[in-house]
């Protein structure tokens, strides 16, 4: 059997439920989509932001291993690319007779592009880089964008609009809108669809498409927004946390949504309609492999890079705050030999790579941190599949350490700017009850940081926090020698 044609599909910021059969989204191609798919409904990003997640999935690693902990064309960005040394999936396709075509955005590095990491042809591209010093000096550009906005903000009224934030001194910020083309997402698509279809090689094709959208803010075209005008819309059942018993930084990111009940909902229903045109420009992907007539021999993946709050906690897009909302992600496979179905095992972003490599046939002796799931797109489960997922964030701008570990009835926060956080999953699945101050789960805790720290060990996560005076999680490192 000839090589597999291999086609991406990434979302940005899309909510995992969107993809639920019960989602209120009208998503008729993903739908389409899922009755010949693998469903992977628990999946989750390793960082709730663009650039650590997405060189999660080009490298199969964790944010401690390729390097990227932030948004990598900030102005204060930490880190602007990967570590040295650190090999690219795509780039092992290249070389083993794939031709390699990306569309859209990239924002995995500030100083190399898709060309420069296995890819033959880049078709449109999103994000630009290679605007900044290789030497990472300190740049100063918000400047420029803070005062024009704020030059602007001065001539309106200080009347608040419908679905406007007033914030004194900051740029405007309108939270929800439309647009006929947000981000540009079309053009890409019909670059890709096009490429799709004029496809002559006889090199089997691993396409990339990576729409912006439905990140914010929600601005999806009328006629989709049209589609929910007399749906009735529900608040999230955690949107009423005070979170109260969570760190303050929480809070701080809840009062930044100051917002009306009915923005809210308005915020939901433009999200889904956003959604709704992200599931149209999938259908153009997925039409485009059927008019070329090679959907019998091409896998289709369905993913997104992280999720988005939308409302959970009162909150909105992402960032800090570890709850489920912001880091389960869209996830599905289809193509020949792949058996439909519902997966909810734990599945990383950092699974990708090592699946599209095996599924291609590729051996390659770049390691992993993720794992392959082609024993599940086969029917089969994994020897020893993982019972425990990590995450691993600095935060993005607003700097703050935080690693979690979760499994299916605990998840363990540690905030090393503030208080910690444990929730009982089987019984507050909306992450409602903080219980880190329940003497009873002591025994808990302390396990819960035993599997953190050796997870770090494995990752050569430098966070260890050891000098006194940041020594602030309730067991140390050690633990994992006791």
């Amino acid at each position: 059997m000839s090589k597999p044609n291999i086609v991406v599909f990434m979302t940005d910021q899309q909510n995992a439920s969107t993809m639920l059969k019960d989602s209120p989204a009208k998503t008729p191609n993903i739908d389409r989509f899922l009755e010949n798919a693998k469903h992977f409904t628990e999946s989750y990003c390793p960082a709730p932001h663009c650039c650590p997640s997405r060189a999660t999935f080009f490298t199969g690693l964790f944010p401690a291993e390729h390097g990227v902990w932030n948004n990598v064309l900030v102005d204060n960005a930490i880190s602007r690319t990967v570590f040295d040394g650190v090999r690219m999936w795509p780039e092992e396709l290249q070389k083993n007779g794939y031709e390699t075509l990306f569309a859209g955005k990239w924002h995995v590095s500030a100083f190399e592009g898709p060309s420069d990491r296995g890819f033959n042809r880049v078709l449109q591209e999103g994000v630009k880089y290679g605007s900044f010093p290789e030497e990472n000096k300190p740049i100063a550009r918000e400047w420029d964008r803070v005062f024009d906005g704020v030059t602007e903000y001065d001539k309106e009224t200080n009347e608040k609009s419908f679905g406007r934030i007033i914030r004194e001194g900051y740029q405007k910020y309108v939270h929800f809108g439309v647009s006929d083309n947000p981000y540009n997402d079309n053009q890409r698509v019909e670059a890709a669809c096009k490429a799709i279809r004029d496809y002559s090689s006889e090199k089997p094709m691993f396409m990339f498409v990576g729409t912006v959208g439905p990140h914010d803010p929600y601005r999806p075209p009328e006629r989709f927004l049209n589609l929910y005008r007399d749906v009735e819309i529900e608040l999230p059942p955690n949107f009423h946390d005070s979170m109260e018993d969570k760190p303050a930084l929480y809070r701080r990111t809840q009062e930044r949504f100051d917002l009306t009940e009915e923005e809210h909902k308005e915020s939901i229903r433009r999200y889904y309609a956003y959604c709704s045109y992200e599931d149209y420009l999938f259908g153009e992907v997925l039409d485009s492999i059927s008019e070329k007539g090679i959907q019998d021999n091409t896998i289709v993946m369905y993913l997104t890079d992280h999720g988005d709050y939308m409302g959970a906690h009162g909150l909105w897009t992402k960032g800090l705050p570890c709850f489920k909302e912001g880091y389960n992600i869209c996830s599905a496979v289809s193509g020949p030999g792949i058996s439909p179905g519902v997966v909810d095992d734990l599945v990383s972003l950092a699974d990708f790579g090592p699946t599209i490599l095996e599924l291609a046939g590729i051996e390659s002796d770049i390691e992993f941190t993720g794992r392959s799931l082609v024993p599940f797109l086969r029917d089969s489960q994994p020897d020893d599949w993982r019972t425990d997922l990590f995450t691993q964030t600095n935060g993005n701008e607003i700097y703050g350490i935080q690693r979690s570990v979760f499994n299916k009835k605990y998840k363990y926060v540690f905030n090393a700017f503030d208080y910690d956080e444990l929730y009982d999953l089987e019984t507050d699945p909306y992450e409602m009850k903080n219980l880190i101050d329940d003497l009873s789960m002591k025994p808990v805790i302390k396990e819960m940081c035993r599997k953190m720290w050796q997870f770090a060990y494995e990752t050569k996560d430098a966070a260890t926090c050891s000098y006194i005076t940041i020594s602030l999680a309730p067991y140390g490192p050690g633990i994992i020698n006791g």
